[in-house]
């Protein structure tokens, strides 16, 4: 039961992992992943257009510290121009020369279908260009699963590494989309060791209410695990935040729950709630993230533009740690 005393509230009514709010350095369970991938053979990596700093040193980073073999593709010039002003150095790096930004998007694409590259990382282009590319038909990247983007995020007030899906891809997804995000977001997981993934479906309340659609989708998605469409994960939905990451604010409401207060994975209903959650974690609570899309071919690090290098760095350790899986046939 909450009480306040002179304003604030006490430590007895605080929720079990409030005593951990900021008692881990800043940023350690993505630094802990980093370390894990150094143990593993580096992948080759194609970033996209990289003519600007932050692009050349967080692909530079993510090779010094074992990663990647990184192949920059896109106008030469423009890229040793960008590292003559940076001040880093591209001896040994492969450079492919591309005209413009779609250009080399389309040459990555290439590269990949050719079995060269392992990976791809944006740089400094917009996020269409290089999608646009890799959904194209004939491209040789697309399967049977939708693409949907993953953050993997730090923060400090939550007790373990937090998945958020999808906050950059699909913008408002129908049930089937919602499956491939979902089997997206928990192979991931499974790659990052996550045995089993705890999976919140999200939305405004906690009930099935035919006037809200994500929730009768959540309850859908719910019944797809119990048949077996949606494997070796828990899924339970419709949740909303509170009941999702509180166990305390679930018993309220007298919600029994494997998920609640618990989740490895929040699944939001759109992409603008996605969004904003994320942001809200890097911004508010202090959060640290990095991420990848899934569901193509091959791993994509779909940086954004203010992605420090550190971000850049971990998103590669990301796909390194995917690429080398232990792989389970398709459902």
């Amino acid at each position: 039961m909450s009480q306040r005393v002179g304003g604030e509230t006490t430590d007895a009514t605080r929720p079990p992992w409030a005593a951990m709010a900021f008692a881990r350095t800043r940023g350690a369970l993505l630094d802990e992943l980093v370390l894990r991938a150094q143990s593993l053979p580096p992948i080759r990596m194609g970033v996209v257009h990289p003519c600007d700093a932050r692009s050349l040193e967080g692909a530079l980073a993510a090779r010094d510290k074992g990663l990647i073999v990184p192949t920059f593709v896109g106008p030469c010039a423009k890229i040793e121009a960008a590292a003559r002003a940076s001040g880093v150095s591209l001896e040994g790096v492969e450079i492919v020369d591309a005209p413009h930004s779609h250009a080399a998007a389309d040459q990555a694409v290439e590269l990949v279908r050719r079995g060269r590259l392992h990976a791809l990382m944006k740089g400094a282009l917009h996020t269409d260009e290089v999608m646009s590319a890799v959904v194209r038909e004939g491209s040789g990247l697309r399967t049977d699963r939708r693409i949907s983007h993953v953050f993997v995020i730090d923060a400090p007030t939550y007790h373990k590494l937090l998945l958020v899906t999808d906050a950059a891809i699909n913008i408002a997804p129908t049930l089937d989309v919602k499956r491939d995000i979902v089997r997206n977001a928990v192979d991931l997981a499974h790659a990052i060791g996550i045995e089993r993934p705890k999976v919140a479906l999200l939305s405004a309340v906690e009930t099935v209410e035919a006037k809200i659609p994500s929730t009768v989708e959540a309850a859908a998605l719910c019944k797809m695990a119990d048949r077996g469409q949606i494997a070796d994960a828990t899924l339970d939905g419709p949740l909303a935040f509170d009941n999702a990451i509180s166990r305390e604010a679930a018993e309220a409401k007298h919600i029994r729950s494997e998920v609640a207060g618990d989740p490895d994975i929040l699944v939001a209903p759109d992409l603008e709630a996605g969004n904003i959650l994320a942001k809200q974690l890097v911004f508010l609570a202090g959060a640290d993230t990095a991420g990848l899309v899934l569901g193509a071919r091959v791993p994509i690090v779909l940086t954004s533009r203010a992605d420090d290098v550190q971000s850049r760095v971990v998103s590669s350790a990301l796909a390194q740690i995917f690429t080398h899986r232990p792989r389970q046939p398709p459902l």
